[in-house]
């Protein structure tokens, strides 16, 4: 493989330090970065290489989606529409898709899960966790997860995402369901067991056996809460040693001061914020208190369909009280953290080398131009991909 040199980099955000390089250089071998400093010292590799030139733009470690959901079948534009005319936004939506999850074919399901992949890429998305969640009975969802992994190996099984309306009035049965057949099948394909612990969804004793029945079999823990309204997900989430807890929207002090002191990950979801009218995180409130802060776009039909980075660092910025430097690191350093990874979200020797090119000078330009296409080239493990 040639060695790419990727030189005048007018700024270079690392997530090594508080301050991003100026007048830049990488060097890229094998599908890792091996040298990172300023141009003018930029080393000339053995046997060949190919010289890219920045001309003066900014340069960032790929981003880090970890939270989507984008195997599934259907449509809800009318749910959204309805929102928008004042509904609110509930959990029990999610069955309209199951419905849709559950009619189409492994072939439909993977022809759309490969151009939301292809999407986020184009985006500058790298590195992309997939949950399963839209199937709720032991084929759908073994098909679900199966699928994800032929695209990423941050593959989480969401069986406990609603109960399903065959299951209605029957939680706790549906449960078993989930911890038994469900889990049998699932298990084999994925890396993480995670569950939405939310009224309306599941309670804080069914959450807890979803989760143990996971972690039993050697799934790791990921927890959706306090999406809705404040409650015990994010408690229950850190006694369970769970690498992140996502949403967030409703947090008391107590939560904050209780993340601040873990190593659990807090994953906020933008867009579905802007998707449902929920009121958006004080993720300002948050970095302040010392809580490690990941974003992600939660890409699925109901409340956040979009695949865009970009348009989530845009909210967190504008909404959600973020600087521009701070909003980049959680969708990279904070998304590898998430799931757990140290060969990602950085830039730095040894590291994979998955990176973009911006066609701005700045990444405060991901905020300042919102909807603007500014993703110029992005490399995956050494390779130009667009």
């Amino acid at each position: 493989m040639t060695a790419t040199l990727i030189t005048d980099i007018g700024e270079l955000t690392t997530n090594v330090g508080p301050e991003p390089l100026h007048d830049a250089a990488v060097l890229i071998e094998h599908g890792l970065i091996t040298w990172v400093g300023q141009s003018a010292d930029a080393p000339t590799p053995p046997g060949g290489f190919t010289e890219v030139d920045a001309d003066g733009r900014a340069v960032i470690p790929g981003f880090v989606d970890s939270h989507s959901h984008i195997v599934f079948g259907g449509d809800r534009a009318a749910e959204f529409e309805a929102r928008m005319a004042g509904e609110k936004y509930a959990a029990g939506g999610i069955r309209s898709t199951v419905a849709a999850t559950r009619a189409a074919t492994d072939e439909e399901l993977r022809a759309r899960m490969h151009g939301f992949v292809a999407e986020m890429l184009a985006q500058g998305t790298t590195t992309i966790e997939i949950k399963s969640g839209y199937g709720l009975d032991v084929q759908t969802e073994a098909r679900l997860v199966r699928l994800a992994a032929e695209v990423t190996e941050e593959v989480t099984f969401l069986g406990a995402h609603v109960v399903p309306a065959e299951y209605a009035d029957r939680g706790d049965e549906y449960v078993d369901l989930v911890i038994g057949d469900m889990l049998d099948a699932c298990a084999p394909y994925a890396k993480w067991i995670d569950v939405f612990c939310e009224t309306g969804a599941f309670t804080v004793a069914q959450s807890r056996r979803v989760l143990e029945a996971g972690i039993a079999r050697g799934l790791r823990p990921r927890v959706h809460a306090s999406q809705l309204g404040p409650g015990e997900g994010v408690q229950l989430a850190i006694e369970l040693g769970a690498a992140s807890v996502d949403h967030g929207t409703y947090l008391t002090d107590a939560d904050v001061a209780e993340l601040a002191a873990s190593d659990t990950v807090l994953t906020l979801l933008p867009g579905v914020e802007f998707s449902t009218r929920h009121p958006y995180p004080d993720a300002r409130r948050l970095i302040d208190a010392g809580v490690t802060v990941a974003l992600a776009c939660d890409t699925n039909p109901g409340s956040s369909f979009t695949s865009s980075m970009p348009f989530c660092i845009a909210l967190a910025v504008r909404e959600m009280g973020m600087t521009s430097a701070e909003a980049v690191r959680a969708a990279t350093a904070g998304g590898a953290a998430a799931l757990r990874r140290t060969d990602i979200g950085v830039i730095a020797p040894g590291m994979r080398a998955d990176l973009v090119l911006l066609n701005a000078p700045s990444i405060v330009h991901l905020a300042y131009r919102p909807g603007v296409p500014l993703v110029s080239k992005v490399w995956k493990d050494g390779v130009a991909v667009r």
